[in-house]
């Protein structure tokens, strides 16, 4: 932090000249390096124990196809269902599983996984979530891509992009991390993508159809110790993603095999998804701020639990005004992008401060 700030004194004295495109250079150097000091500073301000808004989880696996691939996904989502109850504090009444077979575990697997029950479910949770809650969805199991249409391979009718997000509609403008670790996967990032949305994909197109590895690293990046890189004792969709695209591509070069998947990205609701997410200007900075997490359980003091929720809330505004004015970045001046940007990340430090002093690191 100070190495960074330091940069940023000396540049953002260069003269403003709009003639000196140097200067400007410059200057835009600086506002960035200032703007990414501030992020990491909104992300500093609450200690590791701080939580967020409570975290809803809907699991999907779909078909196996053999034995094998059943009990590998069925797996997959058990883990990530531990990982969040016991390390991050989710509570199991907040996760929806629905597999392909339920008697695999029938206290964990709700129903199976058809269209209508998966409608089901998603119905439930536009209801049950309060407007501040946050949504996982994540699906395990195989992809398919026919007549320029990918699909979720389930029991009975597949699902497809567009019908995806005509279930994800209702849920209006919270926030939704939607992680499909299946073949095929990549179209579901341009149908999906939006406000308030990081969408994954194990795929970057509907022609990646070999059986991909990502999803199991995805899943170990929150169970195991590897991916927290900045070591607050938490794990971001951010760090989870850069942690499996780096696993994944060290297993295929152990194998000495030609990489056939490539994960994406995208949370910057442009449609296009990204392999190297984390630019302040790109896709990258809203997944670095999704958490599993869990305000309070009902235990904790309800008159505490409402301030925190309001100041929650309050935050999820600002980071909404943030994703707004990055969406029409293109279509203003540079400069006052960046001025309304960094003024913007002030603005949200500050509310993590409040949230602080308000009791959100107890």
């Amino acid at each position: 932090m100070r190495a960074s700030l330091a940069v940023a004194a000396p540049l953002a004295g260069a003269p403003r000249g709009a003639a000196d495109p140097a200067a400007s250079r410059l200057r835009s150097a600086a506002r960035r390096v200032r703007a990414a000091a501030w992020v990491l500073a909104a992300a500093t301000l609450l200690p590791a124990a701080a939580h967020a808004q409570n975290t809803h989880i809907l699991m999907i696996s779909g078909l196996g196809g053999d034995p094998e691939f059943t009990e590998s996904f069925h797996g997959w989502l058990s883990r990530f269902a531990d990982a969040a109850t016991e390390r991050y504090g989710v509570p199991a009444e907040r996760i929806v599983y629905l597999g392909e077979d339920p008697d695999l575990d029938p206290t964990r697997i709700r129903a199976r996984s058809t269209a209508e029950n998966i409608r089901t479910a998603f119905a439930d949770l536009a209801g049950a979530m309060a407007p501040a809650d946050e949504l996982v969805v994540l699906l395990a199991g195989h992809g398919s891509f026919r007549d320029g249409t990918a699909r979720f391979n389930i029991p009975g009718p597949d699902v497809t992009p567009a019908e995806m997000g005509i279930l994800l509609a209702p849920l209006g403008e919270r926030r939704i991390t939607f992680v499909n670790t299946a073949s095929a996967s990549g179209p579901f990032i341009e149908e999906l993508s939006g406000p308030n949305r990081t969408v994954i994909t194990a795929t970057r197109s509907g022609r990646e159809r070999n059986m991909p590895r990502f999803g199991l690293h995805f899943v170990d990046a929150f169970a195991d110790d590897g991916a927290d890189v900045d070591k607050d004792a938490r794990v971001s969709m951010l760090e989870a993603f850069s942690y499996a695209l780096r696993e994944v591509q060290r297993e295929y070069e152990g194998d000495r095999r030609l990489l056939t998947e490539h994960a994406m990205l995208d949370d910057n609701g442009d449609g296009e998804g990204s392999r190297e997410p984390g630019d302040l200007e790109g896709d990258g900075v809203l997944a670095s701020t999704v958490f599993l997490t869990s305000l309070g359980g009902a235990d904790a003091d309800d008159e505490v639990s409402a301030e925190l929720r309001a100041l929650y809330e309050e935050k999820a505004d600002i980071e909404a005004r943030i994703a707004d004015l990055r969406r029409i970045k293109d279509r203003m001046p540079l400069e006052r992008y960046e001025d309304e940007l960094e003024a913007l990340l002030v603005e949200l430090a500050l509310k993590n401060r409040e949230i602080r002093a308000a009791g959100g690191g107890g």
